[in-house]
C-alpha cells in the first residue's frame, strides 16, 4: 500500500460517525415512556393532599392536641404547729400513709408541765368564783344587820329629840335644871352622829354586795368570764400537747421528708410532704391559638409516657389557667425592650382523669402527658368563662382533740364546782398518763 493510500484510510474511519448520526431518535422514545409515570405521580400525590384535605375537614380540625402537659396533684406540707425536739419519725419518702396516722413525734415535757398548770389554774378559778356566789349571801346579810342598826339609831334620835322637847320649855320655869338640859342636848348629838355613822355604814355595805353581785348576775359558776378564761387557757395547753404529734391530714405518699430525730424545731417548719395520688389531674399547655374552639367539658384523649400508647385515660376540660406560664415565671418575659419579638404563648388548660382509670394506671407528679382535645361540641361554656366553684379539700385529722380538750375541762369544772356528786372523771391523770406512753391520744373517761 502506498502512503497516500494509508492517509487515507484513518480519514475513512474519522468519517463513519458521522454517517452513524440518524439513530439519535432513541431519547424521544424515553420521554414518552416518563411521561404516563410522572402524570400518574402526580394524580396519586394529588389524590393524596385531597384524602388529607377531606381527612383534616372530618377529623383533624375538630382535635386540638399537644405533648406539652404534665401531671399534677395537691402537695400537702406537713408542718408543726407547736416547736420542740424531734423525738421519733414514723413516716419516709415513698411510704403511703392514712388521714391521722402519727408522722412526726416531738417531745411533749415542756408541753405537760403547761397543761398541768393550767389545769391548776382552772382548778383554783372554779374555787374562787364558788367564793363570790357564796360571799353574796354573807353581804346581803350584813346589809340586812346594817339596816337594823339605821333603824335603832333613827329610833334612839327620836327618843332623844322628844326629851329635847320635853324639857326644854321646863328649863324657864326651873323645873329642869340647866345641866340636865346640857346633857339632853349632848344625848341627841349623840344620836344623830350615832345615826349618820350606821347610814353611812348600811351605804357601804350596799355597795360591796352591789359590786360583788355584778360579779356574779346573770350566770353561774361553769359560765362565769373568769372560769371561761381559765378554762381557755386550759384548753390551749391541752392542744399544745396533743400537737406534740403530728398527724398526716390526708391519705397519700409521703416526698420531700427532711426533718431529722433530734432537730429542733420551730412552728410552721416545713418537714414533709404528702401527695393524694388520687386527687392528680393534667395541666396541659396549649397555645393561645388553640383555645378558640375549646369549651368547658370537652372530652379529652390522653397518653402517659410512662406507660406508653397502649394505655389510654379519658378526662375533660374543666378550666383554664389565670395566665400564661411566662405570667407566673420565676423571671418573666421583658416585653417593653426594643428588640422585642412576639411569642406564642401557651396557656396552661386543666383536665380531670377518670379515678377508676387512675387508680388502675397510678400517675406521679410531673409526669409527660399527650393530650387531645375533641373540640367537635361547642354547646359548653368558653374557656374564658367564671367556672363553678368544686368542693374544696378538708381534713378531719384534727377533729378529736377539741373534744378531748372540751371533757378535760368538764372534768376540771365538775370536781371542783362543789355539787354533791359532782366529781371529775380523772382527766388529769388520764393526760399524764397520755404523756408517758408518748401518744397524743384523746382523754378517756
Amino acid at each position: 500500500m502506498s502512503n497516500e493510500q494509508q492517509n487515507q484510510a484513518p480519514a475513512a474511519a474519522a468519517e463513519t460517525p458521522a454517517l452513524a448520526a440518524p439513530a439519535a431518535p432513541a431519547p424521544a422514545v424515553s420521554a414518552s415512556k416518563r411521561r404516563p409515570a410522572l402524570l400518574t405521580v402526580a394524580g396519586v400525590t394529588m389524590l393524596a393532599g385531597l384524602a388529607y384535605g377531606a381527612y383534616w375537614g372530618l377529623v383533624l380540625r375538630h382535635y386540638e392536641g399537644t405533648d406539652n402537659a404534665y401531671v399534677q396533684a395537691p402537695m400537702v406540707q406537713i408542718t408543726p404547729q407547736v416547736g420542740g425536739t424531734v423525738l421519733s419519725i414514723l413516716a419516709d419518702d415513698t411510704d403511703i400513709v392514712k388521714a391521722g396516722q402519727p408522722l412526726v413525734k416531738l417531745d411533749p415535757s415542756d408541753a405537760q408541765l403547761a397543761l398541768e398548770r393550767a389545769q391548776s389554774q382552772l382548778a383554783q378559778t372554779v374555787r374562787e368564783v364558788r367564793t363570790m356566789y357564796a360571799t353574796n349571801g354573807s353581804l346581803q346579810a350584813n346589809v340586812r344587820l346594817r339596816e337594823a342598826e339605821v333603824a335603832r339609831a333613827q329610833s334612839e334620835l327620836a327618843r332623844a329629840n322628844d326629851d329635847v322637847n320635853r324639857r326644854k320649855p321646863l328649863v324657864a320655869t326651873g323645873a329642869v335644871a340647866g345641866e340636865e338640859m346640857k346633857h339632853t342636848e349632848n344625848a341627841l348629838a349623840s344620836a344623830r352622829s350615832a345615826v349618820a355613822a350606821a347610814e353611812s355604814a348600811l351605804a357601804a355595805a350596799q355597795e360591796q354586795a352591789s359590786s360583788n353581785r355584778a360579779l356574779t348576775e346573770g350566770t353561774n359558776v361553769e359560765n362565769h368570764p373568769n372560769v371561761q378564761r381559765a378554762a381557755a387557757a386550759a384548753r390551749e395547753a391541752f392542744l399544745a400537747l396533743q400537737r406534740t404529734e403530728l398527724p398526716a391530714p390526708v391519705t397519700g405518699q409521703v416526698a420531700k421528708r427532711t426533718v431529722q430525730v433530734g432537730q429542733r424545731i420551730a412552728p410552721g417548719a416545713p418537714l414533709m410532704a404528702i401527695v393524694p395520688l388520687d386527687q392528680v389531674w393534667v395541666e396541659a399547655n396549649f397555645k393561645e391559638v388553640q383555645l378558640r374552639k375549646m369549651r368547658i367539658g370537652q372530652p379529652v384523649k390522653l397518653h402517659a409516657d410512662v406507660y406508653g400508647e397502649k394505655v389510654e385515660y379519658d378526662g375533660r376540660v374543666v378550666g383554664l389557667g389565670a395566665g400564661t406560664g411566662a405570667a407566673f415565671a420565676l423571671l418573666p418575659a421583658q416585653n417593653a425592650t426594643g428588640n422585642w419579638i412576639k411569642v406564642v404563648q401557651r396557656v396552661p388548660v386543666r383536665v380531670e382523669l377518670d379515678a377508676g382509670q387512675v387508680a388502675a394506671h397510678p400517675l406521679r407528679v410531673g409526669l409527660s402527658m399527650e393530650a387531645k382535645v375533641d373540640v367537635a361540641e361547642q354547646t359548653g361554656q368558653p374557656l374564658t368563662s367564671t367556672a363553678a366553684a368544686r368542693s374544696s379539700s378538708s381534713t378531719k385529722a384534727f377533729e378529736p382533740q377539741n373534744g378531748a380538750a372540751d371533757r378535760m375541762v368538764h372534768d376540771i369544772i365538775a370536781a371542783n364546782i362543789g355539787k354533791p356528786g359532782a366529781q371529775g372523771s380523772g382527766a388529769a391523770a388520764a393526760v399524764h398518763q397520755m404523756a408517758l406512753s408518748g401518744s397524743a391520744v384523746q382523754v378517756r373517761h
